[in-house]
């Protein structure tokens, strides 16, 4: 009798193992497709700010010829979207606001600087981050940690430390 409950609960417990094995599998794939999905997100991304930063300096294309006979609600969007396309980069604004500063600075620090300077802007705390950890990649910015802190400073290029030098003396 004591050796069929034992065998009973055996294959229970096997059965469930069995169960969980593979969920834990098929989660597994679940995520490695979902990683795929956003590595090639990333990819897309960055992508699109390599062309941003290439095409910054050129000068807006001439209007379609259908613009003009837009109703007053979408041409004035358009307008707004035309001024918003003129505004530098962000990562050309993060970069002068760490030029005027000779100590690393939080990324907390530096987005209240910017909102401050520019109050047309309004990136989130996150979009900040990402743009200076961007700058970390292309070497334009450095990034020092300080225990769990992470501050980040214009790169050390001569030319660089010259200007923010000549913002500081004043």
């Amino acid at each position: 009798m004591t050796t069929r409950p034992a065998a009973t609960l055996r294959s229970r417990y096997v059965e469930q193992a069995a169960s969980d094995l593979e969920e834990n599998r098929r989660l597994q794939s679940e995520l490695t497709s979902r990683i795929s999905a956003l590595r090639q997100e990333e990819a897309m991304l960055m992508d699109i700010l390599r062309l941003a930063e290439r095409y910054e300096g050129l000068p807006d294309p001439s209007p379609l010829p259908d613009q003009a006979s837009m109703p007053d609600q979408a041409s004035s969007a358009a307008s707004d979207a035309k001024r918003t396309s003129r505004r530098s980069l962000l990562g050309s604004v993060l970069l002068e606001l760490l030029a005027g500063h000779d100590e690393p600075r939080l990324a907390k620090e530096v987005r209240e600087e910017l909102l401050a300077k520019h109050p047309d802007r309004s990136p989130t705390p996150q979009v900040v981050r990402n743009t200076l950890e961007s700058l970390v990649a292309k070497g334009r910015v450095q990034r020092h940690k300080q225990q769990r802190a992470v501050l980040y400073s214009l790169a050390q290029r001569p030319e660089l430390r010259v200007s923010s030098r000549s913002k500081n003396s004043d």
